[in-house]
């Protein structure tokens, strides 16, 4: 089985405005229909896979995706897909919204969005919410790296924000999304101290030698098992991706260095995350 731990449900225009819609073409090669449909998502990905859908809230951005939304969307497909409310921490009514989602809506995790929506994830005055969801056994998907959003400030996405967090919720289960990116050593040097951080790879294959040269950061430090698959649907798909890993696993090691590990590879696209996270 394959578990897709990143994946959107966003429906155009309700719930993406700009400036996040305007530029989501800088995000790879162009426009990006941002649309999310099963029926494309299922014959993209093996019947066996298992996704976690998250919306996103974030106003400073223009993203503002109903929690309803996902948990309707999730209920139609209660054997394939994990649903996560998101919440925008700088918004009134955040902490009801919160209550909402996970009692009413029975939604299993959080997405949060530090850089789009321009707040600080390690800012103390949010410990609230992360304490709610080390209680209730919600993981976290943070988002960590870079963006194409202008307004999003980067120093809001830097992986090192989560140490802190974790450092002060020790059992809150967290996925630092996108592996960081650019700031992949970073994002490695967090995941490798916390027993319950990990990170995901979605939305990396499409920059090959990024993607290798951050697993070989991992390989290095020796922190495969702390990889979780994900996709970033709908800015490419599950095939994709694991075409994408695949690929950089067949590139030669450079001289004087061994290659990436297939089999570490090959256990990330099949690592039981569900498991890990508490959602099996």
């Amino acid at each position: 089985m394959i578990v897709d731990v990143h994946s959107h449900l966003f429906d155009c225009p309700d719930h993406v405005g700009d400036p996040f819609a305007a530029e989501a073409a800088r995000a790879h090669g162009g426009e990006v229909d941002l649309t999310v449909r099963w029926s494309q998502y299922a014959a993209t990905a093996p019947a066996d896979t298992r996704t976690v859908v998250v919306g996103g809230k974030a106003r400073r951005s223009g993203l503002w995706v109903d929690d309803a939304a996902v948990a309707a969307y999730v209920a139609a497909r209660p054997d394939r897909l994990v649903g996560y409310l998101a919440l925008d921490p700088t918004q009134p009514g955040w902490r009801d919204e919160l209550e909402h989602g996970h009692r009413d809506l029975g939604l299993r995790g959080i997405k949060l969005m530090p850089m789009y929506a321009g707040f600080d994830p390690a800012d103390p005055a949010h410990d609230d919410l992360y304490a709610y969801a080390e209680r209730h056994g919600l993981p976290l998907l943070v988002h960590t790296g870079t963006t194409f959003v202008s307004t999003a400030p980067l120093r809001y996405a830097l992986p090192v924000h989560l140490d802190e967090v974790a450092i002060r919720h020790p059992e809150l289960r967290m996925v630092l999304a996108h592996l960081g990116h650019p700031y992949e050593g970073e994002c490695i040097a967090v995941v490798r101290k916390h027993r319950h951080v990990y990170a995901d790879v979605s939305a990396l294959h499409y920059r090959p030698f990024q993607l290798w040269h951050s697993l070989r950061l991992v390989q290095d430090y020796g922190v495969w098992h702390k990889l979780m698959f994900g996709s970033d649907y709908p800015f490419t798909t599950v095939d994709a991706s694991i075409e994408g890993l695949r690929a950089v696993g067949r590139v030669p090691g450079i001289p004087g260095l061994d290659p990436l590990d297939a089999e570490q590879i090959e256990r990330l696209i099949h690592r039981p995350s569900l498991d890990l996270l508490g959602l099996a």
